[in-house]
């Protein structure tokens, strides 16, 4: 199949019927036979919705009315992508795209036209997107004022993060060997990296590279996982013999670290609502070679699985608008709404107050998310302990990350990790 067309078609499953890029990828990749094509494919669409909201500002600004037809306004945001951002000949990028319309002889005339009037106009026309800011930043206009109000002298530098590509951050397992010795061995086989510097697990590699690549992936001697979210482990407090709950916990990177963390636990329980994903928290044990009771199911209805056996420690990773990691999932500027933000906010309080129900007296929760909106974090947490009276705050006593009223906000980019944030809290004993 055309590579472009595919793309476009991907495209089009994303902003018009709400798939999420990487389930679009999934279900089209194994289409294409050469790796260097499914390189392409991939490398325009997270092209496209990464720079989607300014590359739709062109577009508009070279049509007198909107383009009715998604396939063809996608392969014009390809188009327009390939010209400004990627290093392909522009009578190739130009040519290619136009003949991926078909037998459409309204379309090539259109394409063609937009096309090259940007080749001959283009400064001009960069010049009116910069001076609108959500266009110039890539970000929906509802985005741009919501980071602007939580973060008036940051919100800036987020969105240029939000537009950069990700680093690939290692989480070496020291079950099997230090983060000294890891680093080494990645020296030994021509792979540079740089250990973080506020968190001892977490190694970066310079050059992006295959996991096949990576010595001692296969063996479980170092998973992929940004080092904000390894922070959650540690945050856990954990000893021997605790019963562990991993709530909400798939794809499973955080279940592992918590059992490379503390393997003497009594009982670690991950559960999440998919089945499918689920699959890959068993493949993440299997392959370091751990395991844990592994529950598909609610949080929100813990009657279906609970045993009634409360837990030491709880680690609740909460649904959110993943905001934090937008740099790594570009379609989420497409596919969050502004009301997206108050439905996840009700649901993370529910999660929260279900999970509160089966902590022990004495136990800790640590309460997390992949978001920089202050709704979804550190409001949640202060209505929580206004509603919870056996609910006290513990302090994260931490270099990493913003200390806010209630609990500790990483900003995307700093110190080159994600946007992640953290609460811990502690459910008092009963007084005697």
């Amino acid at each position: 199949m055309n590579t472009r067309v595919l793309a476009a078609e991907i495209l089009v499953e994303v902003a018009r019927d709400g798939k999420s890029l990487s389930t679009a990828l999934d279900a089209a990749l194994p289409s294409v036979s050469e790796a260097s094509d499914r390189a392409f494919v991939q490398a325009l669409t997270y092209g496209v919705l990464r720079w989607y909201w300014r590359l739709d500002k062109v577009l508009s600004l070279l049509t007198r009315k909107p383009i009715k037809d998604e396939r063809i306004r996608m392969l014009a945001l390809l188009g327009l992508f390939q010209l400004k951002y990627m290093r392909i000949k522009p009578h190739a990028a130009v040519g290619e795209t136009v003949a991926a319309v078909g037998l459409s002889t309204w379309a090539k005339p259109l394409l063609n036209g937009v096309l090259r009037t940007y080749q001959r106009e283009h400064e001009t026309l960069e010049a009116q997107i910069e001076a609108h800011e959500a266009s110039a930043l890539a970000h929906p206009e509802w985005l741009v004022e919501r980071l602007k109000k939580d973060w008036p002298d940051a919100y800036r530098a987020l969105l240029t993060q939000n537009n950069a590509p990700p680093p690939l951050t290692l989480r070496v397992n020291r079950l099997q060997q230090s983060r000294a010795e890891f680093l080494d061995r990645l020296a030994e086989h021509g792979i540079a990296a740089m250990p973080s510097a506020v968190c001892a697990s977490a190694a970066t590699l310079e050059q992006p590279s295959p996991v096949e690549r990576i010595p001692g992936f296969s063996a479980g001697a170092v998973s992929v996982q940004d080092a904000a979210a390894q922070f959650a482990a540690g945050l856990l407090n954990l000893a021997p013999g605790q019963r562990v709950l991993d709530l909400c916990a798939a794809p499973g990177g955080k279940t592992a670290h918590i059992l490379e963390t503390c393997p003497e636990l009594g009982e670690l329980v991950a559960v999440d609502l998919s089945a499918e994903r689920m699959i890959r928290v068993r493949d993440n044990l299997d392959r370091i070679g751990l395991s844990a009771t592994l529950i598909t199911a609610d949080a929100l209805v813990p009657s279906s699985w609970w045993d009634q056996r409360p837990f030491d420690r709880i680690l609740l990773d909460a649904p959110c608008s993943a905001t934090g990691v937008i740099r790594r999932h570009p379609d989420i500027k497409v596919l969050r709404l502004p009301a997206d933000l108050k439905e996840l906010a009700s649901m993370q309080q529910q999660i929260l107050a279900s999970a509160w129900s089966l902590l022990a007296p004495g136990g800790q929760l640590v309460y997390a998310t992949c978001s920089i909106i202050r709704a979804e974090n550190e409001a949640n947490i202060a209505r929580f302990l206004l509603e919870h009276e056996d609910a006290r705050e513990l302090p994260i006593m931490t270099d990493w990350g913003i200390p806010l009223a209630h609990g500790r906000q990483i900003l995307t980019g700093t110190n080159g990790m994600d946007g992640f944030y953290y609460a811990r809290l502690e459910k008092r004993l009963p007084c005697a």
